[in-house]
């Protein structure tokens, strides 16, 4: 790494700090709401920009690049498909959640079906970001770090040692955001590391393609089509960790609980100073997602002309960009992924504390009758952060030794979390009569079903299609129970609405672009486009 490289990287992380705590200088972080909330007055600009760059990680670059090099561009569907997930979230799911004035999905869950299905759900999503959120992403981002500035050789270390040291740098950085900002700062350094992730990481394929172009950049780009067409599909085969068809099966209930009842997601949403700002910002969120595989999957495409012969497909990016990057602006793109790590790792943080404190500290303590002020109940928070920031700084070295490829064995991990809590959260929000103990039943029915078929056998299924039918077994078995042993009252949600829950006056307007871009978007990415199959 050179010296100006290396004073580009901490101008603009410190840039961004600043930045941050300017625009959070003035929060109130003594209540719950203020601190785990943001208030509930997040503008449009900051849950949208904090939903794009929350979304997109060291993990999602790394093996949505590294997908691309080996197969084609069918991974970008896990997250392009999403956007019509974000329209029916936006429509249907975020109304009912600020009208109730919930702060958690747990909580969420507890109004519908009583505590103990809250802590189970609450319990179920701890271990889900303890175990397959914050270490992935600590370890992505320094592997990233490493490959692209080579810090081992100038420290002098060994890789192993290399990846401690970045691993503890990403993880110091973002406690501090989450532990002494609360969710305001997470959110404001989130939206401005959107801005330069926008900015930073579409400087990688362009200066990709004048590489492959030979200083032209048109010449490139005609390079490409020509000679990989394969690899610029957006639809997969069977061979493809994306198959087609898993878009109208899991991959639709994988996206409907990313945007709609992932806590570290939907917590932006829930901050909305209003309905219309949290519409609007789930809308720009949606909307950032057509240049997303250009900045995580494209670059994977151009590295398979630039670097054909790569002993390790997980290097394509940090390679490609120490490659084609002109040394000036590799400190740029360096913020750029420092601030991807970072910034879904403080999310994490603060949602896995929000949780815990929340939905079981707090509950446990009021049902014993002795309550805990707020203030108490925000530096617990905060020193659990501080203990969660550390166990995943101690575990995520240790992904280095994981056999499996890395990007389809976090999707599948992530699907034993997701599909089931979404399940009982879509059922509690269309039933009525359906009581606690059916959506016990299906959670658990749902856990060890398809824990079995990951372990053990799984037929012949892609793990998309399994969630998907499991996600019709749980539903039946909730109708079952609310046939059979129906709650003896209608459920009826209480109103209490914590902020203006009037909509966003153009939102079909914009839910009608987002649709009709995703689908001309992947028309053009298919044979009746520029791709082969």
């Amino acid at each position: 790494m050179n010296a100006l490289a290396l004073t580009t990287f901490f101008t603009i992380t410190l840039a961004i700090a600043v930045a941050s705590w300017w625009l959070t200088r003035g929060e109130d972080l003594r209540s719950t709401e203020g601190y785990f909330l943001g208030g509930r007055h997040l503008g449009w600009f900051l849950v949208g920009g904090s939903l794009f760059l929350s979304n997109i990680s060291a993990i999602a670059i790394v093996g949505e690049t590294e997908s691309a090099y080996l197969y084609n561009m069918s991974i970008m569907m896990f997250g392009f498909a999403s956007i019509f997930a974000m329209v029916l979230v936006a429509e249907f799911l975020l109304p009912l959640y600020l009208r109730l004035g919930v702060t958690t999905t747990p909580e969420f869950l507890g109004m519908r079906y009583g505590g103990t299905l809250r802590t189970w759900v609450a319990v179920l999503l701890l271990i889900s970001y303890i175990v397959n959120l914050m270490p992935p992403v600590l370890y992505t981002g320094a592997v990233v770090f490493n490959g692209m500035f080579d810090i081992d050789g100038l420290l002098g270390v060994s890789e192993w040692a290399a990846t401690w040291i970045l691993v503890w740098a990403i993880g110091i950085v973002g406690s501090a955001y989450a532990v002494f900002g609360g969710l305001k700062a997470v959110a404001a350094s989130d939206a401005l590391n959107g801005v330069g992730l926008v900015a930073g990481g579409l400087l990688v394929p362009y200066f990709g393609l004048l590489y492959i172009g030979d200083g032209d950049f048109w010449a490139g780009w005609s390079r490409l089509v020509t000679e990989r067409p394969d690899h610029l599909a957006a639809w997969g085969n069977s061979e493809h960790p994306v198959p087609w068809h898993t878009l109208f099966t899991g991959m639709l209930l994988v996206n409907l609980n990313y945007w709609g009842a992932e806590q570290y997601i939907l917590q932006r949403s829930l901050g909305s100073k209003n309905l219309a700002a949290g519409q609007k910002g789930m809308m720009l969120g949606a909307w950032l997602k057509f240049i997303a595989p250009a900045i995580t999957v494209f670059p994977g495409v151009i590295a398979l002309i630039a670097l054909p012969e790569l002993m390790n497909s997980a290097e394509a990016y940090p390679k490609l960009v120490a490659e084609v990057m002109p040394p000036y602006l590799i400190g740029v793109i360096a913020a750029v992924m420092f601030g991807a790590s970072l910034t879904t790792f403080n999310s994490g943080l603060n949602s896995t504390s929000t949780i815990a404190i929340l939905n079981v500290v707090r509950p446990i303590a009021e049902d014993r009758g002795a309550p805990i002020a707020e203030e108490k109940l925000i530096g617990m928070g905060k020193g659990l952060q501080v203990v969660l920031a550390i166990a995943a700084m101690v575990i995520a070295p240790f992904i280095a030794f994981a056999s499996d490829g890395f990007y389809e064995y976090f999707q599948k991990v992530a699907g034993f979390f997701s599909i089931p809590i979404f399940t009982i959260v879509f059922m509690g929000f269309a039933t009525k009569r359906v009581p606690a103990m059916g959506a016990k039943v299906a959670l658990v029915v749902y856990l060890v079903s398809y824990g079995y078929t990951q372990l053990f056998d799984d037929f012949g299924l892609h793990f998309l299609h399994i969630a998907a039918i499991l996600f019709v077994v749980s539903c039946l078995i909730m109708l079952a129970f609310g046939r059979i042993q129906p709650q003896a009252e209608p459920f009826q949600w209480p109103e209490k609405p914590a902020v203006n829950l009037t909509p966003w006056r153009y939102r079909w307007f914009a839910y009608a672009v987002a649709v009709a871009g995703l689908v001309a978007v992947t028309a053009w990415l298919s044979p009746i486009g520029i791709a082969e199959w």
